[in-house]
Formats: C-alpha cells, structure tokens, sequence
C-alpha cells in the first residue's frame, strides 16, 4: 500500500517556474491534435465554394474517384444527415445552399494527403449564383439591433441625457474610429482527427449500452464545451462524444468553440467507420471558416469642463456579421465601466452580409471599443490642454458607472504613477513634433486598460492519490498559455507538497468538465476548483491518504462577490518614431504596467503580457484582411499579403504588475490576464504618433500611406 508522504507548505504560488510543457515542446514531442498517434489514418482535403452566395446546380465528382487512392468524396449528396440544426455554423453539407466563399460544400478523403489534395482539383461543381452583400457600410439599408451582445449584456445603454452633457461642456470630441476585418493566425493551424467506433455504428443504434461512439483529437481551447455543442447536431449523448486536447499552439479565441471542419471531419469519418480521418487546414484555409474579428465603425463623443471633469461620453457602434450566424462583440462593454460621467449612452448595431461567421479574437469588443474610447480621450487631452494621464485619473470612478456597485480592487492610478516613472513620462513633451532626430519624429503616448470578469459556467476537479503521486484532473486546456505549469503550481499549495508530487491531467473530456480557455478566465477559474478540490480531499482523508482515494470540487466564489464589480486594469505606455520620408511607423519601447491580481508564475505572465502587447503592436501597424466585395473573398489570405508583427517590429516591449490579491475572484485571488495586455495597445500607439507628428489617426491600422496624404 502507498501513503502519502508529509510535506511542509510548498509556497509555489508566486514563484518564477519554467514550464512543464517547455522541454516537450522544444524537442518536438508534444502532440498537437493532428500528430496524435493513430492507426492507418485517411486524410482529407475540403472542396470550398467559389462563390459568396447561390446554389449548386450539380458537381461531378467522377474523376476525382477516378484517382488511385481515393477512398470517398462527400458532397451534399451524400453526407451523412445531421440531426439539430442549434448551430448554423456546424450544419453542413444537409443542401445545396452557399452562404458565403469558402464555405465547405465536400471533401476528399483518400490515403494520403497529396492524393487528396489532387483529386480535389478534379471536381467540377456548377453554381446558380445569386447577388451577393458582401460591402460593409454603416449606413446599410438592413442594419439592425441584436438586443444582446457577447456575454449577453443588453446591446444599449443610456443613464441621464447624453445631447444636454455636451451641451454643458466646455470642449467636445466628436470622431468616427474604424478597426478592419483580421485574421486569427496562430502558428498551428487548425486540425482535426475523427474516428468512430465502427462496430458500435454497425450495430442497431439507440440501445441502450451500445451507442456508437465519436473520437475526436482537435486543437480546442475547450474539449468540454466543444462536445456540447458537437452532441445535439449529431444526435448523440455528451458521453458518446470523446474528444482530446493536451496541447494547443496558439489560438487567440480562435479555437473557442468548433468550427465548420470539426464536423467536415466528423461527417467524413462516418463513411468510413473505424478509420480515423486527419484534416489540417492550409494557411490560406485559415482565412475562411474558422472565424474573424468582425469591422468596425464606432462614433465615440466626449464632453468635459474645462478641467478635464467629463459631461457627456456616447459610444455608436456599427459592426459587421454574418447572415448565417451572428457574432455580436460587446464593442461597448468598456466604455460603460471605465470613466465617470452623469450623462451616457452606447448601442450597438449589426450589419448583415454574406460572409462566414466572426468568432473571438484576442481580447473581443473591449480591443476595437477602447481603441476608440482611448484614442478620444487622447484628443480630448489635447483640446483641454491636460496631460493625458491626469485627465484619466480624474475620471476614474469611485464605483461603477452602469450599476452603482463597487469595485472588487481598482489600482489603475498605481499603474499610471508606477508606469509614468518607469517609462520616463516626464521626458515627454506636449507639442507635436517637438523631438526629431534625422529623419524621425519621436513621440509618447499613453492610453488605460481595462478588462471584466466574465461569467463561466460550472467548472470542476478532481484529487486522487495513486502510485505515490497527487493526480490532479480537469479538462482545461494549454494554449501555450502555461497552464500546465500553473495548475501544477496551485495544487501542490493547496496541498500542501512539491510540485513534484502532482501529475497534472488536462485537455480530454473523460476529466471533470471544465469552462473553456477565454475571457480570460482559465486561472482563477480551474484555480479555484483544483483548490476546493485539494480542501475537500484535505479534509476526507488527511495527510496520509492511501492509494485510491479521490475527491472532487467545483470553483467558489464569495457570496458577497455579486455586490461588486470586478475588472481588471493596466495602463500602457509606448514610444514610436515616424519617418518623414516614408511614413513608416516604429515602435521603439513599449511598457505595460498591470494591476492583475495574484501573479501565479511571474515568468508565463510576463509571456502574456509582452504577448498581449506583441499582438496589439500587431494590430496597430500591419493587421488588415482585404475583403474583396465583387467576389467575398479575403485577398492577402497568406502571409505575403497579410502582415503579423515580427521581432524586429518589437524591440523592447516590457512588462510589470502592482499585485494586489483579489479575493472576489476566487480563493487564486489572481484576475484574468490573457486580454488586459492587449487591449489599450492601439490607442497608445496612435497617441504617441499624434504626439510625434501632430496627425491624428482614427483607422487602424496605422500604415504609411495614412501618414503621407
């Protein structure tokens, strides 16, 4: 029999660890879903129309069957029937309707992936098409009001008389902001592999006992909350559904939830049960179907007394979505919590078109919203005559705008002060085009950040004791994001022994379910749940359990914790220089100063943080996808056309916190990081490049011919 050894506290919280994952990862050893070992795999290439709207009046197929080595070709024909139709997105290949370009309308599926690939080509489809909307315009005939918006807050706002604020102000912004369509691109692309279980799907279905069964390897930010979905389109159980994720390369929401070939895989592995069939979408393939960060055009007003005390603040917003499925950002969300004002108001408006679904992006609605809550107050600072920060600062509010409620912990002005000394603030000088050196303007700007708590669904974990070790189980996922390190970290305190004594299980659904990896709410959620897990199997067996024993927890959250608000902050500080001769634009330093609660691991937050600002540095000088409205296709959909950041784009970029635990969130006392290091990014940005050039920017992103006109 095993005991358990005692242990002293083993205070790992809070210390710099390397993660776990690293040395796997480095050598090429840690199994993405597409290398997930499997036995004589078929693999597939998807057949994507050409069109942006229509029908399909026949598709040949003939010669793709033709080539040896060719198992099947599925086209709507011959799907396999799907059996709810509660996600339009998954609900494929049942007709011969085409919704947007690139949608799936087949696949092949041979023994290799070139034979696949090649006898794609070979099928002919012919299309009715029919007149298409793929233009986004503000003004769209068709605009309408989604009443909710992403984590279902209601899609307007309006406290006290926002034209009577301005009216008493004694300086106005009045601006329109625009952000473009964009393109999650993380290094792996997604992938699939599905097999069904053949002898179950031969046998009669609906007995009870022998149920076919589904297993699914996919790069999922959230194994549990994919199978809820994938089940009622299937017409399975949740249980009958299995599906495995320990590692992720990268996903920035866009593996939130399954996209369309998930289930072109699914379908496609139907036909051929027992056999596992691998799909990795190309790069190109990547700018289709699965998902992308909506555009936008937001007018943002700002009135305020001549000493920076705001009137007035409405935010406008018209974005775009899809006919087929709807993806409404909560744009507004910032602007309702962040600054102080007795006259407000936001709405929200959604321009239908014949484009695939939008999905999550790195930090969504708050990102385009506070690039142009920021980039307002930034104008409104030049108007008045204040340094940005101290009008900032003199907003903040001393509860929350919307509800009346206060704050759970609320230390932007430690963030301003402790970044404005570290950046050398007080180096900057006000007046546009005050330093150049060479050819270059340089310039500062600044600019707040701020991000919510967001409500999850129940998540749990399990402890069990076996072969010495403390296992640990939940179905969370690594992004790359470093939960396996600290997970690992928050179990062994809670129980009180070294890392070394825990094995970490996560990504598969045969663990207790867990809410997926978004909104930044992994830590402190799964957090709390390996904590009440650890106490509870603290409290069952003491410190010498015996081999076996096991106990469960869900997350915990104070009671008192509905009274407050709960938000996350930071400010971010950026210098840039502008070349007088081209227009191109350099970040030179970048600073980021947090206010995130407890830091778990201070080495994976600082790789948030500096990849938080990475991404929006991204977004702010290169990110724009080219939707090209006569055909409804993304034209730079690679990445020649499409340009991402590159380490040359971020020289020194550089990130530090104010820790102050933050109890309302948890026993973790951690807030959620993933987005806080993103969203402020632009803004600061394009204020420093105001404050190098003397011209404002309201359109992302920040190119060299918006310099030179």
């Amino acid at each position: 029999m095993t005991t358990a050894k005692q242990a002293p506290r083993a205070n790992s919280v809070g210390q710099d660890r390397i993660r776990k994952d690293g040395p796997l990862k480095v050598t090429g050893t840690a199994p993405y879903a597409y290398e997930q070992p499997v036995k004589n795999p078929a693999y597939l290439f998807a057949l994507t129309s050409t069109i942006a709207k229509g029908k399909i009046k026949s598709i040949d197929v003939a010669a793709a069957l033709a080539v040896p080595g060719v198992l099947e070709v599925m086209t709507h024909e011959n799907a396999p029937n799907l059996f709810a139709k509660t996600d339009n997105e998954l609900y494929i290949l049942q007709n011969n309707e085409v919704h947007y370009f690139g949608e799936y309308i087949g696949a092949v599926v041979a023994e290799t992936p070139e034979i696949a690939r090649h006898a794609a080509g070979l099928v002919r489809v012919e299309y009715g098409a029919e007149p298409h909307d793929t233009h986004f315009r503000p003004d769209h005939p068709e605009r309408y009001d989604p009443r909710r918006i992403n984590t279902g807050i209601p899609s307007n706002s309006s406290q006290g008389d926002v034209e009577q604020g301005l009216a008493e102000a004694d300086a106005v912004v009045d601006e329109i902001y625009t952000t473009p369509y964009e393109h999650h691109n993380p290094m792996e692309m997604h992938s699939v592999i599905a097999q069904w279980d053949k002898e179950r799907l031969d046998r009669v279905l609906g007995l009870l006992g022998d149920r076919p069964h589904l297993l699914i390897h996919d790069a999922s930010q959230g194994v549990a909350f994919e199978r809820l979905m994938l089940a009622p389109v299937l017409g399975l159980l949740p249980q009958q559904i299995e599906i495995n994720s320990p590692y992720v390369g990268g996903a920035f929401g866009s593996k939130g939830i399954p996209h369309a070939q998930v289930m072109l895989a699914v379908m496609a592995a139907k036909l051929l049960p027992g056999r596992p069939v691998k799909y990795m979408l190309t790069r190109q393939q990547m700018f289709r179907s699965v998902g992308h960060r909506l555009t936008t055009h937001q007018r943002f007003r700002l009135g305020a007394q001549s000493d920076g005390t705001l009137t007035a603040i409405a935010h406008d917003v018209q974005q775009s979505s899809s006919r087929l499925k709807q993806f409404a950002e909560q744009t507004v969300n910032a602007t309702r919590h962040l600054y102080a004002a007795p006259h407000r108001e936001t709405s929200t408006r959604m321009v239908p078109l014949d484009i695939g679904p939008a999905t999550f992006m790195r930090a969504p609605g708050e990102f385009p919203g506070m690039f142009a809550q920021e980039t307002a107050m930034d104008e409104l600072a030049v108007k008045l005559g204040l340094d940005p920060i101290e009008l900032r600062l003199r907003n903040k509010p001393s509860t929350d705008p919307e509800s009346g409620k206060p704050h759970s912990s609320h230390h932007l002005d430690e963030c301003f002060s402790e970044g404005a000394r570290l950046f050398g603030w007080d180096q900057r000088r006000s007046a546009p085009r005050s330093r150049q050196e060479g050819e270059w303007l340089y310039g500062m700007g600044v600019a707040s950040a701020s991000y919510p708590k967001q409500m999850t669904l129940a998540t749990k974990a399990s402890v069990k004791f076996e072969g010495g070790k403390y296992h640990v189980a939940i179905a969370a996922a690594d992004l790359g994001t470093g939960t396996w390190t600290t997970l690992t970290q928050i179990a062994a305190d809670a129980l009180q022994v070294g890392e070394e004594d825990i094995a970490l299980q996560i990504g598969h659904t045969d663990l207790p379910v867990a809410y997926l990896a978004g909104g930044s709410t992994g830590t402190y959620n799964w957090g709390s749940a390996v904590m009440v897990a650890a106490v509870n199997f603290r409290s069952k067996y003491g410190e010498h359990p015996k081999e076996g024993d096991e106990a469960q927890g869900g997350t915990h959250y104070p009671d008192e914790a509905k009274q407050y608000v709960m938000d996350a902050y930071g400010a971010h500080f950026a210098e840039v220089k502008v070349s007088t001769v081209t227009g191109e634009v350099r970040v030179t330093r970048m600073l980021g100063v947090y206010d995130p609660g407890r830091i778990i691991n201070p080495r994976t937050a600082n790789s948030q943080f500096i990849g938080g600002m990475t991404m929006g540095i991204s977004a702010a000088l290169h990110e724009e996808s080219y939707l090209d409205s006569r055909f409804g296709h993304v034209v730079n959909s690679d990445f020649a056309g499409y340009h991402i950041a590159a380490n040359a784009d971020a020289p020194d970029v550089q990130a530090c916190w104010v820790e102050h635990p933050d109890p309302m969130f948890g026993p973790t006392g951690a807030k959620g990081i993933g987005e806080i290091g993103i969203v402020g990014v632009p803004a600061a940005i394009g204020n420093a490049i105001y404050n190098a050039t003397g011209k404002r920017l309201r359109q992302l992103p920040f190119t060299p011919d918006k310099l030179l006109d």
